[in-house]
């Protein structure tokens, strides 16, 4: 199999990742003159910060997807290819893929992370991880799935079991997830199963450190916490999960909870492919970048996102793991590469917060800005306009508005489908 890329005479820069980063710097350098090759397993943008929608049957995967293609339909030294690399040969700088050799003069790994179970293999095995449009789609059947069965049980404990869910993390995707599922919860799930008691169901959200929102101020922490306990939502912190069975999660204080939908939003590992040396790699499987973004020991290696850990004043474990910072890290890279085939100096890449904010439900959210501070309906307002602005795509924004509007004044959704894969 052959990857079928014309050589030419401009310099080759090969994206691993099309992601918040990859996307961005792909788009940035399209109107000058390299050859531009994006890898990716998946043909499509996913806008990750609204995969918990899709897992509570608020969007469909569509609505939060935008393909490649699409988007470089005129570009035609732009190459895209689905696939995956399996190693990185940097001495003769080539990708192997499953497409075949890749050859590069320059290449970005924009990969970003993956789910960190802390070693523990039957987290990895039994809990739903929320990192991938596919993965939230699972994540929504099995909830479906659950209610279906939960009607046709007789035995309580098992109801129960099929009835409760469990999230563990306390970061912006599970405070997110758990006021939605509240709000079906509360406006959705006693229309559809109207046999059900849901006052029996539980939401449990576990977090193993004091507060929720470790990146937030302490009130918009503290506001979380209280709307989601509002919201009916049972919030255990200083948590810690030790083992899961895929009926019973264990705690390390000894309790146990029952449930049969354990989603686990705690933790993110680097992710790149093999062939980078191993002294390159730093804290949570991250690859150590100077101020340039450039990788460690190499030359023509570059890292942004989430996969780069950048040790700088103030931030000496990295930049947060948010879609800013990969944003920023490639609008830099991209200025600096141009900067670097024109033979001007690099810049540094300085981080430039410009907030933080989560919506926990109908009219209730926390922003954080670096010069104010709000919570509630006013905070749901800007938390809305800035995610449906950041949406690729003018279709895709009107079909989630469309969405948002219809579930605001009619208190439902009709995207509840249970659509499994056919298997052969």
């Amino acid at each position: 199999m052959q990857s079928n890329i014309p050589k030419v005479l401009q310099s080759r820069i090969v994206i691993i990742g099309g992601g918040f980063a990859g996307l961005r710097l792909l788009r940035k350098l399209q109107r000058h003159d390299f050859q531009l090759v994006l890898i990716d397993r998946n043909n499509y943008h996913q806008f990750q910060p609204l995969f918990y929608q899709v897992a509570t049957a608020g969007l469909e995967p569509s609505a939060i997807s935008f393909p490649f293609r699409k988007i470089f339909q005129s570009r035609k030294h732009v190459f895209i290819r689905m696939t995956e690399v399996v190693r990185i040969d940097p001495e003769a700088r080539l990708l192997i893929t499953g497409i075949g050799q890749i050859n590069y003069d320059i290449l970005v790994i924009a990969t970003g992370g993956d789910t960190n179970y802390f070693g523990n293999s039957n987290l990895k095995a039994l809990a739903y991880p929320m990192k991938s449009v596919s993965e939230a789609l699972g994540l929504r059947n099995r909830i479906l799935e659950n209610y279906e069965n939960a009607l046709i049980t007789t035995d309580p404990e098992e109801k129960q079991g099929l009835l409760n869910l469990v999230i563990v993390g306390g970061g912006p995707t599970g405070v997110e997830l758990s006021g939605a599922i509240a709000e079906m919860k509360r406006f959705i799930l006693p229309k559809d199963y109207p046999e059900i008691d849901f006052n029996n169901m539980h939401i449990y959200l576990l977090e193993a450190s004091p507060a929720l929102l470790n990146g937030m101020s302490g009130k918009s922490s503290e506001k979380a916490y209280q709307y989601l306990l509002k919201l009916g939502v049972k919030v255990r912190l200083n948590a810690m999960v030790r083992d899961y069975d895929g009926k019973t999660v264990f705690l390390a204080n000894g309790s146990v909870l029952s449930t049969r939908t354990f989603i686990w939003a705690a933790g993110i590992t680097g992710y790149a492919p093999e062939g980078v040396r191993a002294a390159s790699f730093g804290k949570g499987n991250r690859l150590l970048v100077d101020s340039f973004n450039r990788v460690t020991g190499y030359e023509n290696i570059y890292a942004l996102g989430d996969i780069a850990l950048m040790q700088q004043d103030g931030f000496s474990n990295g930049h947060p793991q948010v879609a800013q910072v990969d944003i920023q890290q490639a609008a830099n890279l991209a200025e600096n590469l141009v900067r670097l085939y024109d033979g001007k100096q690099m810049k540094s890449f300085i981080y430039k917060d410009l907030g933080s904010m989560a919506t926990i439900g109908r009219n209730l959210a926390v922003v954080d800005l670096p010069f104010i501070r709000f919570q509630g309906f006013f905070a749901w307002l800007v938390w809305m306009f800035v995610h449906l602005m950041s949406i690729v795509g003018v279709k895709n924004r009107l079909m989630i508005f469309i969405n948002w509007l219809w579930n605001y004044f009619t208190y439902d959704q009709s995207l509840r489908l249970i659509i499994r894969p056919r298997t052969k």
